[in-house]
């Protein structure tokens, strides 16, 4: 007997959910996910689910612990209600910075969050570029980390024709650099950052040949783009021919989206994990993609058995 399938949704993002349930031809579950008046979480799950596989869509963005406040009660909700499986779609992973202690009495709250995800009743997750791949390490239950490379390929191809090299922001992120690189058949340069406080980088020096390329700076997460933007200049000034982002994550903290207005980055491609504010919406400089193909086949074939190899690369 095949079990019913069914998406759920939290506040985070119902838009990528609602696109998810299109690829996936299955209709968004019903569920009330509220807040008393005292900041409280209610939710009620408004329909039977004992026996269902049901998928839970909440990336824990900004507001960071409200989003995960409610993914942690709506997998509550759907345990005591005798649900088949429980599945988190977490298309951004909230607090996967903090995945090491950096200095003597921190956390490390990434494993903080996995934990509490296990305890709450989830029996997998699934995710898009984390942070740090390690995190996976931090479960106790089966972690499928998905690429968002495959999406952003496509538009790539169409749109750099002409030699192009793709631009590390850090030493940190080389083999995601690479990644892209190897699949664009194009050249990989690095820049050698040293950040003096959170939230601050120093541009030093560019490894790599970028003049007259057409530059790609590939990341994971734009958060309040300072680096973004110093890395950007550094690489006009090294003589690139034109210069752009990419990134999964479009967290866009801060000062972040003034700075990409007046920076000369020509373009900012990022994907729908997170979604826009009013602010990042109007602004032209940015192209949103969306993995609500990628994250609705991951779910099929989740929910049939099927392997889902094929999509981590």
């Amino acid at each position: 007997m095949i079990k019913a399938l069914t998406i759920f949704s939290g506040n985070a993002n119902r838009d990528l959910a609602e696109s998810i349930c299109g690829c996936v031809e299955a209709r968004l579950g019903a569920a009330e996910v509220t807040t008393f008046s005292d900041g409280e979480i209610f939710v009620e799950i408004g329909e039977n689910v004992r026996g269902v596989n049901c998928f839970v869509v909440q990336p824990t963005s900004s507001p960071v612990n409200q989003n995960l406040m409610e993914l942690l009660v709506m997998i509550d909700a759907l345990k005591r209600a005798s649900a088949g499986s429980i599945v988190a779609i977490m298309p951004y992973f909230g607090y996967a910075r903090q995945d090491r202690k950096v200095k003597p009495r921190t956390p490390i709250s990434a494993k903080l969050v996995a934990d509490l995800i296990t305890a709450a009743g989830a029996d997998r997750v699934v995710t898009v570029d984390l942070h740090a791949g390690q995190i996976q390490g931090f479960f106790n239950i089966p972690v499928d980390h998905l690429f968002a490379l495959p999406v952003m390929i496509d538009y790539l191809k169409q749109t750099f024709t002409k030699e192009t090299v793709f631009v590390s922001p850090d030493a940190g992120g080389v083999e995601r650099a690479r990644a892209y690189s190897k699949r664009m058949n194009a050249t990989l340069a690095i820049i050698d950052k040293r950040r003096s406080a959170a939230n601050v980088s120093e541009v030093m020096n560019i490894i790599g040949d970028v003049r007259g390329k057409d530059a790609v700076l590939i990341d994971d997460m734009i958060d309040t783009a300072g680096t973004l933007t110093q890395a950007a200049r550094a690489v006009l000034e090294a003589g690139a021919r034109s210069v752009s982002a990419c990134a999964t994550h479009g967290v866009f903290s801060g000062q972040a989206i003034e700075r990409i207005v007046e920076s000369p980055l020509s373009q900012v491609i990022i994907t729908d994990t997170i979604p826009l504010r009013d602010n990042a919406r109007a602004c032209k400089k940015i192209k949103q993609l969306s993995v609500a193909r990628l994250l609705g086949e991951a779910i099929k074939r989740i929910h049939h058995g099927d392997s889902i190899s094929s999509l981590f690369i």
